[in-house]
């Protein structure tokens, strides 16, 4: 094997490394907020009766999360419920906008 493919080979698995750590450095980045999901639009478990991504039924479901950057969560802009209270999203599944 000659000296630039081993040096290319070395360069190649040196980027894959970086990659797979960046990845994991982004992933940690994330926390799930509830309250804060679309209808549809959910990361994942929006609590009983569904079982994942997608599974939400209503527009900001209290017990569906979606992966948001880290320190986001509640300042994620949210209109507000049709007796005018303040929605914000949450760290813990919330018990408003729960389908019926």
């Amino acid at each position: 094997m000659s000296t630039t493919a081993k040096t290319l080979a070395i360069a190649s698995a040196v980027a894959a490394a970086l990659s797979v750590h960046g990845t994991g450095a982004t992933a940690q980045a994330k926390e799930k907020c509830y309250g804060v999901s679309l209808a549809g639009q959910n990361d994942c478990a929006a609590g009983p009766g569904t079982t994942c991504a997608g599974t939400s039924t209503t527009d900001y479901q209290g017990n569906a999360w979606t992966l948001v950057d880290a320190g986001t969560c509640a300042e994620i802009e949210l209109p507000a419920m049709a007796d005018g209270t303040e929605r914000k999203g949450s760290l813990e599944p919330l018990e408003r906008d729960l389908p019926a």
